[in-house]
C-alpha cells in the first residue's frame, strides 16, 4: 500500500513558486476529450502559486487534429473571509490594458449597456479589461451560425448588442465595469500603485447564504440558525476572563489550526476582541482586531506628526473601517485593505509596505514593468524612512466607525503631536457602514 505524506495531502510538496532553476518540475500532461473535434488531445496541468492570489492550477488543452486550444486558470487557494468587489470607471484605452484575475465565482456587469456573465458560467482566467470583452463577443458568437438558421429574430438581437460590446473597446464613452466575487479571490490592477486610483473603487462584504451555499460552505438544508443568539451574562464574564480557543484552518497553507480569542479593555478606549492564529505546518502567524462595542455617532480622524523615532512603538487599534493616509507621500489605504489590527505604528506601516510592495501580484514575474517596480521601490524606501525617523511626515487614521485608537503617550494629558476630530459622517460612509438600512426602533412592527 502506498503511503501519501501529509506535505503532499496539505499542499506543501504540490504547489510550488515558479523558476526557472527547477528542472524536474514539469506540467502534468493527461490524454484528453477534444469538444471541439471529439478526438483525444492532450490537457497540461501546472500547480503554482501567484503572489496575493494563492495557489491556482493552469490549464492549457491541445489537440493536434483540428489544433484547437484552450487555456484556462482555477484558483486552489481557501475562500476569503469576506467577498470583493471591484467598481471600475473606464475613460480611456489606456484602462483597457488594466490586467484582471478573474475567479470563476465571479460576477462581471456593465451597466451602461444591461451585461452581465453570472457566477460558475466561465472559467477562471488572467487577462485584462479588453481580455474579458473580447472573451465574451467570442461566447456570444459562438452560437450565432445555428442561430440564424433556427431563430433569426434573436440572432439579429445578439449581432446588434455584440456591437455594443465591440464599440466599447473604442472607448467613446465612460462605462463601468464591476466585477464582484464573493470568494474574495477576484483582483484588478492599480496601475497608479501606491497612489489612490481615482477610477477604482474596492469594496468588501460579508456573503449571503445562497452565496455560501454556490461556495460549497454551506449545505443547502443548513438554515444557519443559532448563529446570531447573545449569550447569557455569566457566559460573558467568562469569556473576558479566559482565552477561546477554536478549531479553523491556515489561510496560507489551509492546514488544520487553532485560532485564540480574548476580549481586551484598552486604557482610555474601550473593549476590543483580538484573535490570533498561529499554524504549526508551516509557521504562519495572523492577528485580526475587532470592535467589541457599538458604532460611535460620530467619525473619529487621528492624526499623528511623526517627530521621532520612537513614535513607532506607538500602540496602534485599526479597525477594519478605518482609512490609513500619508499626505506626504500622497498614498491613501482604503477601509479593510490590511484588515484589523491591534499593533505599534511601525507594525502597521511594515504591514502596508508588505501589501503594497512585496504582495503586490502586478509587479511580480512577466506582469511586472519597469516603471511600475521603481515606483513601488521608491515607496518602500520611503516607509522605511519614515520607521527610521528620517521623514517628516503625519499619519491620519480616519475611521467613519470611530473604532480606531492611537497611543497617548503623554496621558492622560494631551499629546502636542496628537491631532484628534470628530465629524459627521457622510451619506456615502453610513451606505458602507450600512447604517442607511438599519432600523433599531420598531423593527418588529409590521409596515
Amino acid at each position: 500500500m502506498s503511503v501519501i505524506s501529509e506535505d503532499s495531502v496539505r499542499g506543501g510538496s504540490l504547489f510550488k513558486d515558479l523558476s526557472a532553476d527547477n528542472d524536474d518540475w514539469e506540467p502534468t500532461e493527461i490524454e484528453s476529450l477534444c469538444m471541439n473535434c471529439y478526438k483525444n488531445g492532450t490537457t497540461r496541468l501546472l500547480l503554482t502559486k501567484i503572489p496575493f492570489f494563492k495557489e491556482i492550477i493552469v490549464s492549457s488543452f491541445s489537440c493536434p487534429h483540428c489544433c484547437w486550444s484552450n487555456t484556462e486558470i482555477q484558483s486552489a487557494g481557501r475562500i476569503q473571509d469576506q467577498g470583493i468587489c471591484y467598481t471600475l470607471k473606464v475613460k480611456t484605452k489606456k484602462d483597457l490594458n488594466r490586467e484582471v484575475v478573474k475567479a470563476d465565482s465571479a460576477t462581471t456587469r456593465i451597466p451602461e449597456v444591461d451585461f452581465e456573465i453570472p457566477p460558475f458560467t466561465q472559467k477562471g482566467a488572467l487577462s485584462t479589461i479588453e481580455g474579458l470583452l473580447d472573451r465574451a463577443v467570442a461566447g456570444l458568437e459562438q452560437e450565432q451560425p445555428v442561430r440564424r438558421a433556427t431563430h433569426p429574430e434573436v440572432a439579429d438581437k445578439i449581432d446588434e448588442f455584440i456591437q455594443k460590446l465591440k464599440k466599447l473597446k473604442e472607448v467613446e464613452s465612460e462605462f463601468t465595469l464591476v466585477i464582484e466575487d464573493p470568494s474574495g479571490n477576484s483582483f484588478v490592477e492599480n496601475p497608479m500603485a501606491p497612489q489612490k486610483d481615482e477610477a477604482l473603487t474596492v469594496s468588501r462584504f460579508k456573503r449571503t447564504v445562497e452565496q455560501d451555499i454556490q461556495l460549497g460552505l454551506r449545505a443547502e438544508d443548513d438554515p444557519g440558525e443559532g448563529a446570531d443568539e447573545e449569550p447569557a451574562s455569566g457566559e460573558l464574564d467568562a469569556m473576558r476572563n479566559e482565552v477561546l480557543v477554536f478549531n479553523t484552518n491556515c489561510p496560507m497553507c489551509n492546514a488544520p489550526a487553532s485560532t485564540n480569542m480574548k476580549l481586551v479593555q484598552i486604557p482610555h478606549f474601550k473593549e476590543v476582541i483580538i484573535m490570533a492564529t498561529n499554524c504549526d505546518t508551516c509557521g504562519h502567524r495572523t492577528s485580526e482586531v475587532k470592535s467589541g462595542g457599538a458604532t460611535e455617532e460620530l467619525g473619529t480622524k487621528i492624526t499623528l506628526h511623526i517627530t521621532d523615532p520612537s513614535d513607532m512603538t506607538r500602540d496602534v487599534l485599526k479597525s477594519e473601517t478605518c482609512s490609513v493616509l500619508i499626505p506626504e507621500l500622497e498614498f491613501e489605504l482604503g477601509m479593510a485593505a490590511v484588515g484589523g489590527k491591534f499593533t505599534t505604528l511601525e507594525g502597521l506601516l511594515k504591514d502596508i509596505k508588505d501589501l503594497i510592495v512585496s504582495r503586490n501580484p502586478f509587479i511580480c514575474g512577466d506582469s511586472s514593468t519597469s516603471d511600475q517596480m521603481r515606483k513601488l521601490q521608491e515607496f518602500g524606501e520611503k516607509i522605511d524612512k519614515i520607521i527610521a525617523g528620517e521623514m517628516d511626515v503625519h499619519v491620519v487614521l480616519d475611521d467613519p466607525a470611530g473604532n480606531s485608537y492611537l497611543q497617548n503617550v503623554y496621558a492622560p494629558e494631551e499629546d502636542p503631536e496628537i491631532t484628534t476630530e470628530k465629524y459627521t459622517r457622510t451619506f456615502e460612509q453610513n451606505e458602507d457602514l450600512g447604517l442607511n438600512d438599519m432600523k433599531t426602533e420598531g423593527y418588529g412592527e409590521e409596515k
